[in-house]
């Protein structure tokens, strides 16, 4: 069992009778006295993607999900799914391209540093790193001189994900995107 005051962004609880991840957590505390802090919490279907908003008290409790993390490479993906490999048994298996539609982005081939949420013998997801590196294949060229303050362009990665870059970046560059956010990080 899990406090609700002991809630991390990434835990894996039990609602119902289906695993939601944490995404998102909002502490309010109420100025009137004698009020308990609330802890509003955005939870993801770890199944259905579906996103669900409860508010709790520091002391209401949930069962934590029992499943396991299992660190996976994506291998490839095609016009049906995705396939990945359990670098511990080197299993492969195919995850179909609707239950990854905000993980796709992201993917490209031979990508390490993934996880896989398993639940028995169920795999119920995969779980990204906070931040991927990925090239730019296509944006404006820079305009030298032409301010002095920083501005963004788009850039299109090699995934097809177009991202918010800073205006010197040009293409064939490495850039860090995080994947929480789908915000530009840094140069790699």
């Amino acid at each position: 069992m899990i406090r609700a005051c002991d809630f991390k962004k990434g835990d894996i609880v039990q609602i119902g009778e289906d695993p939601h991840i944490v995404e998102n957590i909002i502490v309010q505390t109420p100025a009137a006295r004698g009020t308990a802090t609330l802890y509003k919490v955005r939870f993801r279907n770890v199944q259905t993607k579906k996103k669900v908003d409860q508010t709790f008290r520091g002391d209401d409790v949930l069962k934590e999900a029992d499943f396991e993390r299992r660190e996976v490479q994506y291998l490839y993906g095609d016009v049906t799914g995705c396939t990945f490999m359990d670098l511990t048994d080197y299993t492969q298996f195919t995850l179909i391209r609707e239950d990854l539609e905000n993980e796709l982005p992201y993917l490209s081939d031979g990508m390490e540093g993934i996880f896989s949420l398993v639940s028995g013998d169920r795999i119920l997801g995969i779980e990204l790193p906070p931040v991927v590196e990925m090239k730019v294949v296509e944006t404006d060229p820079a305009l030298k001189g032409a301010s002095a303050t920083s501005r963004n362009k788009p850039a299109k990665t090699s995934t097809g994900l177009v991202v918010l870059v800073p205006e010197y970046l040009s293409v064939g560059e490495r850039i860090r995107v995080d994947t929480r956010t789908g915000l530009f990080v840094s140069r790699a």
